[in-house]
């Protein structure tokens, strides 16, 4: 069973939805202007403005467990917030909760020298700078990380950095300062101990960001996704995180919380989207009636309901059961919702862009936006597919512990009467 949210979180939450109806939804077309009009290069003076509000309100850094840096709130308790600022692509960054930031933080919290956090965290904690993470590459197939090609090299007191990278989000920002990069450090190690984490700052010489990357046509939104470049880039050998060969351990630290909060924050921005599509069909006549009362805009708003409130749920018990049992206990729950949630999104938007014409292909409602978001995640982290073949691995590894426990010979499927869906007699 899930426990109903904290008084605290109840109490941030009913915050944020104040401080959205005050200043994001009002400011929402002057970011998707300012975005358009400044490009992925330049900082949006709204997100600025925000920011300064939304830290005065104490509505900031929420997403930290730790008490003394952020709220202290645990992933099923912050899981609703998150739901909050992901109706909107303005709010994250404006809390100060956006992503790689995030997650970045998360890293240095756990992992960071106490020079790294006051060099890194505590700006970014201030929201006076921004970071990036370099680890998908093109020219292998990143879903399997394994295949990282990037060389993370010894030499003396420093490490010797070369790689090319793309889909580095938030390289472009110019507060960008800080860059997370995963490489290979002993390309020899067993496969899951040849990748390793290290700091590399933007500026360090080497470093070259090449160009921002179209996100289905959008730069910067949702992401300011870029193509960077590492070439003999040295940095201290103090800047490698947790040890050489900790990459994948550090990256399922990371991607944990990660989910949840990407889950939650697709859960409202569909939630958002089915309120556009009933606000949409009671305004629009065809064929001689309401679009509300059309039988196939009734059946796509039910569906619309009823797989989100499916999602939200399968992502509350994953939240859950991170807080209880950890992450790797509830690594099924936190695969099924990297699938489950995404899917929803991308349906529930493609129903409201199809109920609002022609003008939900374009961004004047915010679904297109809403669109590539909903569609980067089934890649993010993994396509679909990585995360489906993990959930069967799991659940054959499930039936047949069950089987051998229940004496069946190697672990064999006993399948009895009752498994068969055979009457017994």
């Amino acid at each position: 069973m899930i426990p109903e949210s904290s008084q605290t979180s109840l109490a941030l939450r009913a915050r944020i939805e104040t401080f959205m109806e005050e200043h994001i939804y009002p400011n929402e077309a002057r970011f998707y202007r300012e975005s358009e009009d400044l490009g992925p290069w330049k900082v949006q003076p709204v997100v600025e403005e925000l920011k300064a509000k939304a830290r005065a309100a104490g509505l900031w850094n929420l997403f930290l467990p730790e008490s003394d840096r952020g709220a202290g709130l645990s992933n099923l308790e912050y899981a609703p917030l998150c739901e909050v600022m992901g109706r909107s692509h303005l709010a994250p960054e404006v809390f100060n909760c956006s992503a790689p930031d995030t997650g970045n933080m998360e890293v240095l919290e756990r992992y960071g020298s106490d020079a790294d956090k006051k060099r890194w965290l505590e700006p970014l904690l201030n929201g006076e700078i921004r970071s990036a993470f370099a680890m998908t590459e093109p020219a292998v197939a990143s879903s399997d990380a394994r295949n990282i090609e990037s060389a993370i090299t010894r030499d003396g007191d420093e490490y010797v950095i070369n790689g090319h990278k793309w889909y580095t989000t938030g390289a472009t920002d110019p507060r960008c300062k800080i860059i997370i990069f995963m490489g290979k450090s002993d390309p020899d190690a067993e496969p899951y101990r040849q990748q390793s984490m290290i700091l590399v700052p933007k500026d360090t010489p080497g470093v070259t960001v090449r160009r921002a990357l179209p996100v289905f046509g959008f730069y910067g939104v949702p992401d300011r996704a870029s193509e960077v470049l590492f070439e003999n880039v040295r940095v201290p050998a103090s800047n490698m995180l947790l040890g050489e060969g900790r990459g994948f351990e550090i990256a399922q630290g990371r991607l944990g919380p990660g989910r949840i909060h990407h889950c939650m924050r697709l859960i409202g921005l569909a939630e958002r989207t089915l309120e556009k599509m009933v606000a949409r069909a009671d305004d629009r006549v065809a064929f001689g009636k309401l679009l509300s009362d059309q039988s196939v805009t009734r059946e796509r708003i039910a569906e619309s309901r009823i797989m989100i409130e499916q999602a939200r749920l399968l992502t509350l018990r994953a939240a859950h059961m991170m807080d209880t049992v950890g992450n790797k206990e509830a690594k099924a729950e936190i695969a099924m919702i990297k699938v489950a949630v995404p899917q929803m999104a991308c349906k529930v938007i493609d129903w409201a862009i199809q109920l609002f014409g022609g003008g939900g292909t374009g961004n004047d409602f915010g679904l297109a936006a809403a669109y590539a978001t909903a569609r980067l995640l089934r890649l993010a982290d993994g396509p679909d597919e990585v995360h489906r073949d993990q959930i069967a691995r799991l659940e054959y590894k499930r039936q047949r512990n069950r089987n051998e426990s229940a004496g069946a010979p190697n672990g064999a499927p006993a399948l009895s009467d009752t498994a068969l869906g055979v009457a017994a007699n």
